[in-house]
């Protein structure tokens, strides 16, 4: 039985949205749910009428009703989801108008900023009514290349509200990996900014930002927001203005809102791109903003009066959730920088000072806080923070108790996780419900997940291959260039027809709390026995010794040996004697299955530009196979090291 490591008051619990949604269902349908299990299995078998409920307490708004809420629910994909209805994305997140503060923005070496929700809506309208101008219409492509900053947020609703698609990309991204997306869907404007800080360091872009223009004959106009300089020269730069000259000079105007299908193209999403050209994954207005506000609302448990904070770029999809956070009208928090600089509390001295109540980062930084020693509860006033949220990698066990020991016993950890292909999360929080350690604690409402054996049956307390069985709004629509379907079809659908096939391997318990072992196409096969990476990680980040590591399977002789590599910490060799450590540990931890064949010391561990482990990409490079868009990754010449290595042509 797993340690429970925290649980709800009953009063938190009969305060929060989820519990007033239970109550909502059952007087709208003379229900008698009583809990959370009863409400997921009533919203997986009754599909139209969750989502139903859910358009109206989230109180979406739009200038005409829809018709259905999905025109079938027996087959995936290709399902039109509320037909008819005609609303905005941007004026869904623009509902408040008040005084109240909508966006709260600290970067590395800048004075805090704030932004009330009326302050907000001024300096849309003024960005769309420029947009309009100068000819941007439905359907044209807008797209930031952008550090996670309030002109982001500014352009992208500015773009939405007239219609246009939005993408972006973090400006960490090099030339060739913002060509593989951009030039894909040829945009029409492109806002950027200067530059960027890092580690105290202001880092340019505008070399980078002219070369990309050039190369993007698309591009009417580049939109540059100073931020590492006060008057940056871009006189040199073809098509180029500055955001203040480019934004309307007038005041108090209105924002026309264009009111478009529910399945108008909202965001153009990206796959990682390490297997070629990255997937243009397209996604609608309708499905983003209700499957946001589901998971804000009711497992979240957000409300006018909380602060969000999320550790994000704007490349990850993170930054659309945190943006929706808009709809609610919280406050949301965006941080600009390395969260190390100056040292390892600059994250949660701005808990503190902005009196964060809903912290949001990836398991990753978990991890790297807690290697540290550093424990923030020590240093800082937390006492308005009540929940933390990890994605991006499954969090350890020990990630877990690091959270409640180090950081705050009284909080709801929300371990989540999804992807970028559906905007959100198939599994995440539960206001309602206890935490146990390792777990998420429930699968997303209206998301039918299971986890499948090899023989395609559900089983429960057993590790399976994620799939989602019932269609879902946040699905894409379709795939950028992709007009037979063949490029969506194979990526989820090719392995159970009719089935979304995520990629994730897990297992679910009799609770219907969740545990993910690791992307089921890095699963591990010795012995033709199926083992997670992350139960491998798990035991090596316990180490001081190892800073990093990455583990893979090699083929060799008929079967599949598991190797380790690891990234040792400063001035700490690889010797006989951590090598025995480390296996005894993953032995006794996990199982002898798990024990590596090789240990292997490594310069470095390549990562993607959103911070995830290629495990692929190492696995070909050790079975010299090519790996064909090493620019989507953050630190590429780290693969270099692991093709040829003579330990591996050995027993």
């Amino acid at each position: 039985m797993s340690k429970m490591l925290w649980q709800p008051s009953e009063e938190r619990i009969k305060r929060s949205n989820l519990f007033r949604f239970i109550w909502f269902v059952n007087d709208r349908y003379g229900l008698n749910l009583n809990n959370y299990a009863e409400l997921y299995q009533w919203s997986v078998t009754n599909i139209s009428d969750f989502w139903a409920s859910m358009w109206d307490f989230a109180e979406i708004r739009s200038s005409k009703f829809y018709d259905r809420v999905v025109d079938h629910t027996d087959k995936m994909p290709g399902n039109k989801w509320f037909e008819g209805a005609r609303l905005n994305f941007a004026e869904n997140l623009l509902r408040y108008r008040d005084d109240r503060i909508a966006i709260v923005f600290k970067g590395e070496t800048q004075a805090t900023v704030r932004i009330t929700y009326a302050e907000l809506y001024d300096e849309v309208a003024r960005v769309a009514a420029s947009l309009k101008k100068m000819g941007v219409q439905t359907g044209d492509r807008v797209v930031g290349f952008m550090p996670n900053m309030p002109h982001s947020i500014i352009s992208m609703l500015a773009a939405t509200s007239l219609g246009a698609t939005w993408s972006s990309c973090s400006p960490d991204f090099g030339i060739k990996g913002v060509m593989d997306r951009f030039g894909q869907i040829a945009p029409k404007v492109l806002f950027t900014a200067d530059g960027y800080w890092f580690k105290g360091k202001a880092l340019d872009c505008l070399q980078r930002i002219s070369e990309i223009v050039k190369q993007l004959p698309s591009v009417e106009k580049m939109v540059v927001v100073p931020y590492t300089q006060d008057q940056p020269d871009i006189s040199g730069i073809d098509k180029a203005v500055l955001f203040d000259d480019f934004k309307s000079s007038e005041s108090g105007l209105s924002i026309e809102f264009e009111q478009l299908p529910a399945d108008h193209p909202l965001y153009v999403m990206y796959s990682s791109g390490t297997t070629g050209l990255p997937k243009c994954m397209v996604q609608s207005s309708s499905g983003i903003l209700i499957n946001h506000m589901k998971e804000l609302l009711l497992h979240t448990d957000l409300k006018r009066d909380d602060v969000i904070f999320y550790f994000t770029t704007c490349g990850w999809m993170m930054w659309n959730w945190l943006t929706s956070a808009l709809s609610v009208g919280a406050s949301i928090v965006l941080f600009d920088g390395n969260p190390f600089h100056p040292d390892p509390g600059v994250l949660w001295q701005m808990a503190e000072d902005e009196k964060i109540t809903v912290f949001g980062t990836s398991a990753g930084y978990i991890s790297a806080l807690r290697n540290t020693g550093f424990r923030p509860k020590d240093k800082y006033d937390l006492s308005a923070l009540r929940a933390v949220l990890s994605t991006g990698s499954p969090l350890s066990e020990e990630g877990f108790e690091y959270v409640y020991d180090a950081i705050k016993s009284d909080l709801q950890l929300s371990s989540i996780s999804g992807g970028t292909d559906l905007n959100g999360c198939f599994a995440l929080g539960n206001p309602m419900a206890p935490v146990y350690i390792g777990e998420l604690q429930c699968r997303g409402l209206g998301m039918k997940v299971e986890a499948f054996d090899d023989n395609a049956k559900p089983v429960i307390g057993y590790q399976g291959e994620l799939v989602c069985t019932t269609p879902f709004p946040s699905m894409p629509i379709y795939f950028w260039d992709d007009p037979d379907g063949k490029k969506y079809n194979n990526a989820y659908f090719d392995v159970y027809p009719n089935i979304w096939r995520h990629g994730d391997y897990i297992e679910i318990n009799e609770r219907g709390s969740v545990k993910i072992y690791g992307r089921s196409d890095t699963t591990l096969n010795p012995g033709g026995v199926r083992i997670g990476t992350a139960e491998i990680y798990r035991q090596v980040e316990q180490m001081d010794e190892i800073e990093d590591s990455i583990v893979i399977g090699q083929n060799w002789k008929n079967d599949v040996r598991v190797i380790l590599f690891v990234m040792m910490s400063d001035g700490i060799e690889l010797t006989d004697a951590i090598k025995h450590k480390i296996k005894t540990l993953i032995r006794s931890n996990a199982s002898p299955r798990h024990v590596p064949a090789k240990i292997i010391a490594v310069p470095d561990i390549p990562y993607t530009l959103n911070m995830k482990k290629v495990e692929l990409a190492v696995k070909k490079m050790v079975e010299n196979k090519p790996v064909l868009n090493k620019d989507a990754l953050k630190n590429p010449e780290a693969l270099d090291f692991y093709a040829g290595i003579v330990e591996l042509q050995t027993d």
